[in-house]
């Protein structure tokens, strides 16, 4: 991938990434204007949403658009733990890129999967695995409901492979001052702000591909 820096444009066209209620994240408003408007509580949902801290998340991890290289089509999820990316491939060589929370050392994975299920305010059972390493989640063996309290968030992305559940999501709940850490228990956790923007975005069917924890990207772009 080559360095670029994307210039400042009037309104990019995403073609069918684009949602209609959010295209003043791609004009040229003020950064601090555009990113407290993208990161505002959340009204409207089941449950409230606080709007995020900002001063608890580098600007390098807030949603924007950028200049991407990449063989995968518009459409597909491209995930790098090593940079704590996630991109969601656009139009043009552009992507839209969300900064992500990724699993701890020795519960990372990677591989190319199909979200084979979407799901709003999920929930949350613990695979055996994460019973046997942490007994406190126990409790939970039958299902958590989905709620503030639920480590999935407002949305999740259920990864399938061959038709298996792979047991990997891409979801919400996260926290501001965690973005860019390698601390969850092998998911990908995005704040709910950017983990309700991208299931807008993203169909059942799209293909996740996730590069290998040691793999960072060589994007480097400038905000638009």
């Amino acid at each position: 991938m080559r360095l670029r820096v994307l210039v400042p444009v009037l309104a990019l066209a995403l073609g069918g990434c684009a949602s209609s209620d959010d295209s003043f994240l791609w004009t040229l408003a003020p950064v601090n204007e555009r990113d407290a408007r993208a990161y505002a509580a959340v009204p409207g949902e089941r449950f409230r949403i606080p709007a995020a801290d900002l001063s608890k998340l580098p600007p390098k991890y807030r949603r924007q658009l950028v200049r991407y290289d990449t063989p995968h089509k518009p459409g597909t999820i491209v995930v790098d733990p090593g940079a704590r990316f996630l991109y969601l491939v656009a139009e043009n060589g552009r992507a839209i890129r969300y900064g992500v929370e990724v699993g701890r050392e020795g519960l990372e994975w990677s591989g190319t999967a199909t979200i084979a299920r979407r799901a709003e305010w999920p929930t949350w059972t613990p695979p055996a695995e994460m019973i046997a390493r942490d007994p406190k989640v126990a409790p939970f063996a039958a299902g958590m409901p989905g709620g503030p309290e639920n480590p999935l968030g407002a949305r999740a992305l259920y990864l399938y492979q061959g038709g298996k559940d792979t047991l990997y999501r891409i979801h919400g709940g996260g926290a501001a001052g965690r973005i860019g850490e390698a601390t969850s228990s092998g998911c990908v956790r995005l704040l709910d702000q950017d983990a309700i923007d991208l299931y807008k975005r993203v169909p059942n069917g799209a293909e996740v591909v996730v590069l290998p924890a040691r793999v960072a990207g060589g994007e480097q772009k400038t905000r638009l």
